[in-house]
């Protein structure tokens, strides 16, 4: 099976950059599911129904997110009628939407998405390490289940490496989001999961991590900006893995980085 997971969309951009390439991507690496990181493709603060639904229509399959999914108040309430919509499992008991699910694939294979985010420099959710145990004492790879792939929202590098260790010959892959800058570690951890730091986005790069400069330079330099944070507009650049597993184990045959468009695209 092979699946394209491409890192936090930023904004309209992002969006546009979606539409144009999505398909051609798919087509010429012959991809069989699609998962996108969407926590940032309104505005780059959360996400909305008709974003979604949007982002289904260019060929997404499944939307992860992350610590700014509620920045939408309308969100909470769309997320629990979108299975395809899924939350960090570890958010605290109670939150609407699925935080895991099992789909199907265009040749009806069978493939388990989880979101989690880290708690390291960031808002102090359910321990992801305990939590995804949860999941896997009841799911594994096997014949019926082809593909288990976690997108691991966090800030810290070394809380997403051990991430990549503790699921490491459990999972197909485990990638990570939220630092909007694609790391250059993809590859194959020693019992067959595959693994990348962060993704990167899917935004203009000629940007401080998506968003217009100048706002953002003004606050470093101890200036009061009267400008909001809002996503640099720019041509964006596609950035993701495409993750290829193999048919009996569902472990992880290779990982490649992909960059499309933009000043990154290759």
């Amino acid at each position: 099976m092979k699946v394209l997971f491409l890192g936090d969309i930023i904004g309209r951009a992002g969006r546009t950059a979606i539409q144009s390439n999505l398909k051609n991507i798919q087509k010429s690496n012959q991809i069989d599911f699609t998962i996108v990181n969407g926590e940032n493709s309104a505005g780059g603060f959360g996400i909305t129904e008709n974003i979604c639904k949007d982002l289904y229509s260019y060929g997404c399959d499944v939307i992860t997110t992350g610590n700014h999914l509620w920045d939408q108040k309308e969100i909470s309430d769309y997320i629990e009628r979108d299975n395809n919509l899924l939350k960090p499992y570890n958010f605290p008991q109670g939150t609407p939407g699925l935080g895991f699910n099992i789909y199907k694939t265009k040749k009806n294979e069978a493939i388990m998405v989880i979101n989690l985010i880290g708690n390291v420099f960031m808002k102090s959710d359910d321990n992801p390490f305990l939590k995804v145990e949860e999941i896997l004492k009841k799911n594994r790879l096997n014949s019926e289940l082809k593909f288990i792939f976690v997108d691991f929202h966090a800030e810290a590098t070394s809380e997403k490496v051990a991430m990549g260790h503790h699921l490491d010959g459990r999972v197909t892959a485990v990638v990570g989001t939220h630092q909007h800058v694609p790391t250059a570690d993809s590859h194959i951890l020693p019992k067959g999961t595959a693994y990348q730091t962060d993704a990167g986005m899917c935004g203009d790069y000629n940007s401080i991590i998506g968003m217009n400069k100048e706002p953002i330079l003004d606050r470093f330099q101890g200036i009061k900006s009267k400008s909001k944070f809002s996503p640099a507009m720019g041509e964006a650049t596609i950035c993701g893995v495409i993750i290829e597993s193999d048919a009996e184990t569902g472990l992880a045959k290779n990982i490649k980085p992909i960059k499309v468009g933009g000043v990154l695209g290759v």
